[in-house]
């Protein structure tokens, strides 16, 4: 395998224009259109335009999550692509668990994320040579060690690259408030993180910023399969 780049000191930027140079149209953003992802969408305009960019759409998304989708889309003239669950393993995990199986236990909301996240992603990822999140180190304490470029042995041993991953909450929000980039609402009323709607609240004050994740959750790491 060819020795990955070391830009772990290198900024955002940076780190775009070796995609686009290196990658170019066979790099996508993946996009669940928090924060951070507008921001990695609004940087890789101006430093990597070759590369795409997509979203997991799980049929369970907020309404403030669709709004800003179309606002990245219109202000940028950009396609996004949309993936969907299969629409027969939907329809058996809802017929024989039910809508709302993934409160029972972890496992339980493991398989709808898998049916609904992880298996939607596996099938966007095909042909690609890289794909981009809007992954932060200071996210939680599950991202604390991830790095700014590596290999997803996941899908295919594809690179997967995370330009934001030294980027503070600060900076992050610094540069939405500089670029007047549209962002999700709900960010307003509390929510840091934001996933399907039925599985993410407001976190209180003092909580972790992934505590409104699957919160009747005691225990386990606040993640659904797709950055393992």
């Amino acid at each position: 395998m060819t020795p990955l780049p070391d830009l772990e000191d290198q900024g955002a930027e940076a780190v775009l224009a070796w995609v686009e140079a290196t990658f170019g149209a066979h790099a996508a953003i993946a996009a669940s259109f928090g924060i951070e992802d507008v921001v990695l969408i609004d940087l890789a305009r101006r430093c990597a335009p070759s590369v795409k960019v997509f979203t997991i759409d799980t049929g369970r998304l907020h309404p403030e999550t669709y709004q800003v989708m179309e606002e990245v889309r219109a202000r940028y003239q950009i396609t996004v692509e949309s993936w969907f669950p299969q629409a027969r393993e939907l329809e058996a995990l809802t017929t024989e668990r039910g809508h709302f199986s993934f409160r029972s236990g972890v496992e339980a909301r493991r398989q709808c994320c898998g049916v609904r996240k992880v298996e939607p992603l596996a099938r966007a990822l095909v042909g690609r040579k890289a794909w981009l999140t809007g992954l932060r180190r200071e996210q939680s304490s599950d991202r604390s060690a991830v790095k700014v470029v590596d290999v997803d042995q996941q899908h295919g041993d594809i690179l997967k690259i995370n330009p934001l991953a030294t980027w503070t909450e600060e900076q992050t929000w610094a540069h939405v408030r500089a670029h007047r980039l549209p962002y999700n609402r709900l960010h307003d009323a509390g929510f840091p993180s934001i996933g399907c709607a039925p599985c993410t609240r407001a976190v209180q004050p003092g909580e972790a910023a992934r505590a409104g994740r699957w919160w009747w959750e005691q225990h386990g790491h606040k993640e659904c399969g797709l950055h393992r």
